[in-house]
């Protein structure tokens, strides 16, 4: 009980107010800001703000390798060279609001490399539990799982560059000019790949 009501006394403290006021939660800082302080602490070099990226983007950008049709260790290591590069260039970067953006240009641009040197491999499907979930996994969803199926398959048969406008604008959900951007392409060009890729998958899908 003292220590309760001495607990009680501090936070009434007007000295006590005034700090946490001073010091807001984590919870409470807004997205735009937590990313435009983690760019300026990643500008200045800080090793702690790169791990705090890493946290932060590694599953997504991992999951982005594997629907861009590299297999489980090459996503893996292409991840890893994603947040190489972007440690290295992270002085191009001006506004924290881009970073989402920036990592993928960058993830993107290191998968169109890594094609354009194994060009005798092919793209990987990529197993269900890496997939967008597709249902409740009630009976009525048994047809939708089958032509989620059919549509993985369907993507990863596709040519790299269509697969990646599948994949920027659909399974990632970008609008059409932030899937451009990303693939480094003007928004006409990238709408020309997207409409070829969805003429070759309603080939493939039924």
């Amino acid at each position: 009980m003292k220590k309760e009501a001495k607990l009680t006394e501090q936070q009434l403290d007007p000295a006590y107010l005034k700090d946490k006021q001073a010091k807001p939660d984590a919870d409470t800082v807004r997205p735009d800001e937590k990313r435009n302080s983690l760019v300026a602490r990643l500008r200045k070099g800080n090793r702690a703000a790169a791990a705090e990226l890493v946290d932060e983007y590694h599953e997504q950008i991992y999951l982005f390798m594997r629907k861009l049709g590299h297999d489980r260790q090459t996503s893996e290591d292409l991840t890893q060279e994603s947040f190489f590069n972007a440690w290295h260039h992270i002085g191009q970067l001006r506004d924290g609001k881009a970073l989402d953006s920036w990592l993928y240009s960058i993830a993107a641009n290191v998968s169109r490399l890594y094609w354009r040197k194994h060009k005798h491999k092919e793209l990987v499907g990529i197993e269900h539990g890496d997939w967008p979930a597709g249902g409740s996994g009630h009976n009525e969803d048994i047809g939708r799982y089958e032509q989620l199926e059919q549509l993985r398959a369907a993507v990863a048969k596709l040519p790299v560059k269509l697969n990646q406008a599948v994949v920027l604008h659909y399974f990632q959900q970008m609008t059409i000019a932030k899937a451009a951007e990303v693939a480094g392409i003007k928004e006409g060009t990238f709408k020309s790949r997207l409409n070829r890729a969805l003429r070759a998958l309603r080939k493939n899908v039924t």
